[in-house]
């Protein structure tokens, strides 16, 4: 299981890049860097959040995830 200090800075760094891209997708449709702007900021904070949430829920989830052994010989 992931640290929450860990899921915090990957969240944090996978927006950076959403967040440039936004900011240039917005810019090719719009040609308007203020909009390109306020959307980028707007969406990438709201998407920063719903993320985190997620990957603190699939911690706790055992789908996929192999045991370490309590012991070893």
């Amino acid at each position: 299981m992931d640290h929450p200090k860990r899921t915090l800075v990957k969240t944090i760094t996978w927006r950076l890049i959403a967040f440039a891209i936004t900011i240039v997708v917005v810019y090719l449709y719009s040609g308007d860097v203020k909009e390109s702007l306020i959307v980028g900021i707007g969406a990438n904070l709201l998407k920063m959040v719903f993320y985190y949430a997620h990957e603190r829920a699939w911690n706790r989830v055992r789908f996929g995830k192999i045991r370490e052994p309590e012991y070893q010989i």
